[in-house]
């Protein structure tokens, strides 16, 4: 095998490298206190988005807050300077995706969400 061969062979190959470390390091960085999306039943005729068939592979936080007794999501914690931001799933993006898609269900704090006759406000919260 040529030299320069090789050499390109040894160059793929740490690209490859290094694009996996950078789709699987992130779920591993963070800092400080967690992040959770937090949801509490409430009552209004307002407009809510309709989440009832939403898969939790999707919104997996949003889920894991109307699923879990105390209403809270698993933590989520940010990274060193906004990098794990760029490769990662976060409540921020469910809460932004569900006030694009609906518009009139946004609150100052959160977005108002519909899932099996029951309405609630989700919003993200650090304790």
């Amino acid at each position: 095998m040529r030299r320069v061969t090789r050499n390109l062979l040894i160059a793929i190959v740490l690209v490859v490298v290094a694009l996996l470390a950078l789709g699987a390091l992130p779920s591993y960085l963070g800092s400080g206190d967690p992040y959770y999306l937090s949801v509490e039943p409430i009552e209004t005729n307002g407009t809510a988005a309709d989440v009832n068939n939403v898969s939790d592979r999707r919104y997996p936080y949003l889920i894991g807050a109307i699923e879990s007794p105390d209403g809270r999501s698993d933590g989520y914690q940010a990274g060193p300077y906004g990098m794990k931001e760029w490769f990662t799933h976060t409540p921020f993006d469910e809460v932004d995706a569900l006030t694009q898609q609906v518009p009139n269900a946004s609150t100052e704090t959160g977005v108002r969400v519909r899932r099996g006759g029951e309405v609630y406000h989700a919003e993200v919260v650090r304790p």
